[in-house]
């Protein structure tokens, strides 16, 4: 990945673990915000890097729940 990608993806792995511990759903939309005032081009990589971590939480989350399905059905 190029810096971009790379600094929006730690920024997004940050920003998830302190929306968990500050139980703030907003956070990521704020911290968004904040990042859109000085560079389109960085929220963009953020936003990108939060869909695709929610969306692998997400796959993994219905895998777990297949594979105890299976054991107990």
């Amino acid at each position: 990945m190029g810096v971009v990608e790379d600094l929006a993806d730690d920024l997004a792995r940050e920003a998830l673990q302190a929306e968990k511990e500050l139980d703030d759903m907003t956070l990521v939309d704020e911290l968004a915000e904040v990042l859109l005032s000085t560079s389109a081009t960085t929220q963009e990589a953020f936003l990108t890097a939060i869909r695709v971590r929610r969306a692998a939480e997400n796959g993994r989350r219905y895998i777990e729940n297949r594979l105890k399905a299976g054991k107990t059905g």
